[in-house]
């Protein structure tokens, strides 16, 4: 019975979760492999004897050193953060009161409301960056941070408040109608009680926000144009993919840079984050 019962979690539970692990890492290993590997090993023909695709002999960090000398990187880097930092802040601020509003609140058409915020998440970024542009050049904010700040709301804010919603729904109504029993407010109760409790969801919601901002590419790419201004995703294809030239080395270190400070972020936040959107499911 024992010996069955260690086979069986083997093959129903270990195998498959490593199977889905190496699927998983596999591609940033590649990166990291090819980040570190010289020229001279990287066009080296398939069927030559020391060809070897998964390891490098001979590490090297000129790749890296070329990407801050060459590129503007770090300032790319800069950008990034400040774009996703403000555009999470908003997204934030809107979804949670909205999200309230739509879970504890009782007014006519507050369902429908619920189910069209979500809907329109579902919209493709493709069919908004034309009319956000010339919103955009309307208002002259053009090639500049505030162009992505002010427009990456617009597909951040559904998503949170409806993950929001979600979890604000697991949260008990007796928790607010005890603190204006004792005098609070429905304010004071939402900040002081409701909020605090929602703590998971919002951070949740918070490195959602933050990660689509850092990954954004398609607003990045249409709203900015001048090189200092460019965001990492965008930098690193545009200067380091010229016509049909790859430079491989330098653009796959500049990948592994700029997926790092996510995966810091969800490495801190990951039970926080299931938690979340467990609640979010269930409500």
């Amino acid at each position: 019975m024992v010996a069955g019962a260690w086979w069986k979690r083997w093959l129903c539970l270990y195998l498959p979760l490593g199977a889905v692990m190496v699927l998983t890492l596999f591609p940033f290993y590649y990166m990291a492999v090819t980040a570190v590997r010289p020229d001279r090993e990287m066009y080296i023909p398939w069927n030559r004897p020391n060809f070897a695709p998964f390891w490098t002999a001979h590490p090297t960090l000129e790749h890296f050193a070329l990407l801050f000398r060459e590129t503007l990187f770090s300032q790319w880097l800069v950008n990034t953060f400040v774009i996703s930092l403000g555009a999470t802040a908003i997204s934030l601020f809107c979804g949670l009161l909205a999200a309230y509003a739509l879970a504890r609140l009782h007014f006519p058409g507050g369902g429908a409301m619920g189910t069209g915020i979500f809907v329109t998440y579902l919209v493709p970024q493709t069919l908004l960056f034309i009319p956000l542009g010339e919103v955009i050049r309307t208002f002259r904010l053009g090639d500049s941070p505030w162009a992505l700040i002010l427009t990456y709301p617009t597909f951040l804010i559904p998503f949170c408040t409806w993950l929001m919603m979600g979890y604000f729904r697991t949260i008990p109504k007796e928790l607010e109608e005890c603190a204006q029993i004792d005098g609070a407010s429905r304010l004071q109760a939402m900040v002081r009680i409701v909020f605090p409790v929602a703590m998971p969801g919002i951070l949740s919601a918070g490195i959602f926000a933050f990660t689509l901002s850092w990954n954004e590419f398609l607003y990045a790419l249409v709203f900015l144009s001048s090189a200092s201004q460019k965001t990492i995703p965008v930098g690193v294809v545009s200067e380091l993919v010229r016509g049909d030239t790859f430079f491989w080395g330098p653009l796959m270190a500049g990948a592994l840079l700029g997926s790092v400070p996510i995966a810091f972020i969800y490495s801190f936040f990951v039970e926080q984050y299931v938690s979340a959107m467990t609640g979010a499911v269930k409500g």
